[in-house]
């Protein structure tokens, strides 16, 4: 029912209770102090709900989607005049259930009586104790009725007061400025309604000049609205946050003579040599002035500069200035001049006054165009190597500080990144500063997504999740347009989104391209914003995903296809293409993963169309939370306040943790983007400069040859290191380099692998990191060697064998190693009199499902038991024949409850005198069996007092299959503790790929050692295997919802794996690539367990 219908019916003797409120800490409690309220007169719910005294639309303003704004000021690009004042801090700040319930103003401006609590300004109320934050990716927290809104729409009204500075001299237009008001806003000042605004990540101003007194304080009130009409369209994946989350300023212009917008624009010329510095102003004067403009380089020195005189009641003004070919700005040399533009005053005749305004801004010479269906900068196409970025704090939500986000660009930039899609609003103004500053390609996005209309429209079809993304999108995406996107009343909501973005930003060199928002669908009104943009700034491509024939883009747009997908995409066109194909969000970085980046990105280097894209997404979006009934502490995602519905940890899919420190993910993307690769040839170094713009000479190159031992006593041994003499190698193309002459000796070694690693570094300071920053790295092996050598041993004789009912003890007069004749497995161990073993050793194919097995891979392993599998020992048997060990045998079948499938195995343990002990395991499947496993091999657990982990292979930190190129090749040591990765939602984590062997030990060096044997001659192996060892098993890791919920066993759980599946993105993205699945088929594979007493 419409609300103008429900007031009609309401009589004078209506009573209304109006409901006080107190900060909320543990529950909101709106009835702590209530009172009764009389009306005398026939009640008018649109003005107390719209703050409208002569509203005459049928709706309220926030529930009216052809109302964004009442009396806000035309967007323009950012500047501060000198005569401004921040007004964050404390405001007084009160919080309703409702707009109703909200402190009113009477018809003399005042506000009645009520509560007032103080609150932080920028600030989100769920966030400072009033409400709670909400989760949701795609649906709609709120009944799907455009465009109306709940009748529970907790409401927060602000409240302060200022003065104005007694210099601010001569005639001023006061505004007052908000940069980001969630999600809609009445104003007023000194109990005049100054006006509404909505769109909550686009600023708004407003004209305040008749309501200020300057002799006096002044009061500002404004009322929030959590949900709003706009609402629909700010849909967004991530919190739900209200409130005044960005700056407020208070500024003075001249009233009468005051430059209103500059537009800044660099054109090349055809060589891209000399450009023209177009400046086209809006302009308010009631007298002739004069605008002078001056361009300064980084040294501060005058390049050029004009002066351009106006006459009275001029609007519009242009101003081109020629400058000789200026250094030219890009992602990888942003090199930014200073312009100055002052506005004087003429007076009489031709004398000029004291400056009356000042505009600084910061200017990079580059063009972008589409050339032969590529984006190019300044004529060449670049690659991009780029990130999504929410705004996001742990603490404070989307009021982010600048500090904050420097961290972040900074990062990026140490970490390979070179492009930012701002996912999906415009992000904090200093953002494009910084980007300007330090280099980064920004893809600038619209505050526009209406994703929700998805499962309103599918949910009652039933079209099932898993169906292919595209053939969703086809079926759903023209009726769920139909809700916004095309339908004309909404219109103006979407062009003035478009336009806010566009005229506040268009003066950054960074901004490369506009986006018409994200998963909104398309329609008619997607297309005005186009036909807008490219009218007004022609300049720049336009990209729309939702856009699927790129009708109304200039790129074509997808998200999440596979590798293979992504091929047949370029290759539809062949070479005669006109535009350019991105990835606006791939390589889901959810959890443990993502995987495959290499991939993604040999596709994007293979086909010139392909022209890079955005990972998904930068960082975890986790609330930092504190539960005062446990004293827990941990980063909460949906449903963690109570908040329904919710999407759960679909919010935690970021390369770095929620406090902003990279993840195993971002470690991953560094090495799989870096700019540099080497590959070997002959007796040369064939070194590509991946870079678009820049050669290397601001790398220095070094390299390093060492020697890897198979012995488990040894030690990484460094043979040989020197420097590379760099020759100039300009972008995309190779260069040759000699290879250091030791290279032929180390080739000689007969034992052990030889590796050379050649790491470039910044050689000097740059604005983002320090010199002596690596860049990239590559490893090569240099020689081939016949794998690891058998130790010869002095003969002992065979160990003895005490039988009983239940077990066979294998002694020597060392050790002691128990085999189970009951359920078949390797159960005790002891050396030296030292217990190695907590838990017997079994086979086991299990691990904690990563939040990139959850959606199909984990439902799938659980749908065929895998996760209970059950032994049945049919048969064991001994042999005591060999002189110099004992052989048990043992038949078992390995299978689950309920199905009728399973692992036949047979395994063979052999017991030698010295104290080791070989496994060789046969697997065959029998029945109608699962595709694939999570993983194959053993897992066991070890003593307590085993604290250390050496090894061989690959790390330090961890890796999978399908996430390993930036874990070099070394031996290593660490503490079981750090062996652990702490991802923010509990998962499978710290594996370790491409072993070589690996040493477990207590605090005197003794423990167990591990290492691949040939299954047939049961000899040393050069066959790799993969391992994790930590004190969490995997049922703690699986059902552990936060960090803190994890128990910490006080054993060593290690697993000595065979195979071990990759990790894919198919939390939102294709599954595991073939090759990185462990298939379920027959295999034979074997490991030697050694003991390892403190002398090794």
């Amino acid at each position: 029912m419409e609300l103008d219908n429900v007031d009609r019916g309401l009589q004078t003797t209506l009573f209304v209770l109006i409901a006080g409120q107190h900060k909320q800490h543990t529950a909101t409690t709106f009835l702590t102090r209530s009172r009764l309220v009389r009306l005398s007169e026939p009640f008018d719910m649109r003005r107390l709900s719209s703050g409208s005294r002569n509203q005459t639309h049928q709706n309220p303003d926030y529930c009216n989607e052809q109302v964004v704004q009442r009396n806000r000021l035309p967007a323009r690009s950012f500047f501060l005049p000198e005569t401004s004042i921040l007004l964050n801090g404390l405001w007084k700040f009160n919080y309703a259930p409702t707009p109703l319930h909200a402190p009113q103003l009477d018809a003399a401006g005042i506000i009645d009586a009520a509560e007032w609590d103080e609150i932080e300004v920028p600030g989100h109320w769920q966030l400072q104790g009033y409400g709670k934050p909400q989760y949701t990716n795609v649906i709609f927290p709120f009944p799907v009725v455009p465009p109306f809104v709940p009748t529970q729409n907790p409401t927060g009204t602000y409240r302060r007061w200022f003065t104005v500075p007694q210099h601010w001299k001569g005639s001023l237009q006061f505004r007052l400025r908000f940069d980001g008001v969630d999600s809609a806003f009445h104003l007023f000042v000194n109990g005049q309604e100054i006006g509404y605004s909505q769109g909550s990540r686009n600023p708004a101003e407003f004209d305040v000049t008749s309501a200020v007194k300057r002799s006096d304080a002044n009061e500002i009130i404004i009322r929030v609205y959590q949900w709003c009409d706009g609402s629909y369209i700010e849909d967004q994946d991530q919190w739900w946050l209200s409130g005044i989350f960005r700056d407020v300023h208070l500024l003075a212009f001249s009233a009468t003579t005051r430059i209103e917008d500059v537009f800044v624009r660099t054109i090349l010329d055809q060589r891209y040599e000399d450009a023209t510095l177009q400046l086209t102003f809006k302009l308010k004067t009631e007298a002739r002035c004069t605008i002078k403009t001056c361009l300064r380089n980084h040294l501060d020195q005058i390049v050029t500069s004009a002066n351009a005189t106006t006459e009275e009641d001029k609007s519009d003004l242009v101003v081109d200035i020629p400058v000789k070919n200026p250094s030219k700005w890009t992602a990888e040399t942003p090199y930014l001049y200073n312009l100055q533009v002052t506005l004087r005053l003429l007076h009489g005749e031709g004398h000029e006054e004291e400056d009356i305004q000042k505009i600084h801004q910061r200017v990079g010479f580059r063009q972008v165009e589409i050339k032969e269906g590529n984006i190019t900068v300044n004529g060449q196409a670049i690659l991009l190597r780029g990130v999504n970025r929410h705004d996001h704090h742990p603490v404070l939500g989307r009021a982010v500080p600048l500090s904050y986000i420097k961290k972040d660009l900074l990062l990026m930039k140490q970490y390979n990144i070179n492009a930012v899609r701002c996912s999906h609003y415009p992000s904090h103004l200093g953002l494009y500063d910084l980007c300007d500053e330090i280099g980064l390609w920004v893809l600038d996005e619209a505050d526009l997504e209406c994703h929700g209309f998805y499962d309103a429209v599918a949910r009652p079809l039933n079209i099932p999740e898993g169906m292919d993304y595209e053939r969703r999108k086809a079926l759903i995406s023209s009726q769920a347009a139909e809700f916004t996107s095309n339908n004309p009343t909404w219109l103006e909501a979407y062009l003035d989104r478009m336009r806010q973005m566009v005229e506040r930003d268009k003066n950054h060199a960074c901004i490369i391209i506009w986006s018409l928002g994200n998963e909104a669908f398309y329609g008619s009104n997607h297309r005005a914003m186009y036909e807008y943009a490219k009218a007004y700034d022609p300049s720049r491509p336009i990209h729309y995903e939702g856009d699927s024939q790129a009708a109304s883009a200039d790129m074509f747009s997808y998200m999440y296809p596979s590798p293979s997908e992504l091929v047949k995409f370029a290759q539809a066109d062949g070479d005669k293409f006109t535009k350019p194909i991105i990835l606006c969000e791939y390589g889901h970085a959810m959890g443990n993963g993502p995987g495959a980046l290499e991939e993604y990105q040999k596709v994007f280097r293979s086909h010139r169309r392909l022209q890079g894209g955005f990972v998904w997404e930068w960082a975890n979006h986790g609330l930092w939370k504190m539960d005062k009934g446990t004293a827990s502490a941990y980063y909460a995602y949906g449903g963690d306040f109570g908040d329904v519905p919710n999407d759960g940890g679909f919010v935690m899919d970021g390369l770095c943790f929620s406090d902003h420190t990279p993840t195993p993910g971002l470690v991953e993307l560094k090495k799989v983007i870096e700019p540099v690769h080497v590959a070997l040839k002959g007796d040369q170094m064939v070194i590509t400069n991946r870079y678009d713009f820049v050669g290397l000479e601001h790398l220095s190159a070094s390299w390093k040859i060492s020697h890897l031992s198979y012995s488990l006593s040894s030690c990484e041994k460094l043979l040989s290191a020197g420097y590379v003499s760099l020759p100039r190698i300009r972008p995309c193309r190779k260069g040759h380099v000699a290879l250091p002459k030791f290279l032929s000796a180390a080739k000689d070694l007969p034992e052990g692998e030889c590796w050379l690693t050649i790491s470039f570094r910044l050689n000097q300071d740059t604005a983002w990191a320090d010199a002596g920053h690596e860049i990239a790295w590559s490893q090569h092996r240099l020689n081939i060697a016949s794998g690891p050598r058998q130790k010869t041993l002095e003969p002992r004789g065979a160990p003895g064998v005490i039988e009983s009912k239940l077990f066979y003890e294998i002694q020597g007069h060392d050790f002691c190693i128990t085999i189970d004749k009951v359920f078949g497995s390797l159960s005790k161990w002891t050396i030296h009199g030292k217990p190695m073993l907590a838990k017997p050793f079994e086979l086991t194919t299990w691990r904690a499902p990563t939040d990139n097995d959850r959606p199909s891979d984990a439902k799938q392993w659980v749908r065929w038991g895998l996760d209970v599998l059950q032994s049945q020992v049919r048969s064991i048997s001994i042999d005591k024949q060999h002189p110099s060990s004992v052989r048990i045998v043992v038949e078992s079948y390995l299978s689950p409850p309920i199905l009728g499938w399973g692992l036949q195995t047979l395994t063979t343990y052999r017991v030698h005198s010295h104290g080791s002990i070989s496994i060789i395991v046969q697997v065959q499947p029998k029945g109608p069996a699962p595709k694939t496993l999570p993983r194959i091999g053993f897992e066991t657990r070890l003593d307590k007092r085993i604290e250390e982990v050496v090894w061989c292979g690959r790390g330090p930190g961890e890796s999978y299959n399908d996430k390993k190129a930036s874990q070099r090749i070394g031996i290593y040591s660490r503490n079981i503790a750090d062996m652990h990765t702490p991802y923010e939602i509990p998962q499978e984590n710290g594996n370790r790929a491409d072993t070589r062997w690996v040493r477990l030990i207590d605090r005197q060096g003794a423990g167990i050692a591990a290492r691949r044997i040939d299954p047939e001659s049961e000899e040393m192996s050069a066959s790799l295997f993969q391992f994790s060892a930590q004190r969490y098993d995997g049922l703690t890791l699986q059902n552990a919802r936060h960090p803190c919920d994890l128990l910490k066993s006080e054993e060593v759980i290690l697993k000595l794996d065979a195979e071990h599946a990759g990790l894919g993105t198919q939390s939102c993205g294709p599954p595991t690539l073939d090759r990185y699945t462990v298939p379920c088929d027959e295999k034979k594979f074997g490991f030697l367990l050694e003991p390892c007493s403190g002398s090794i």
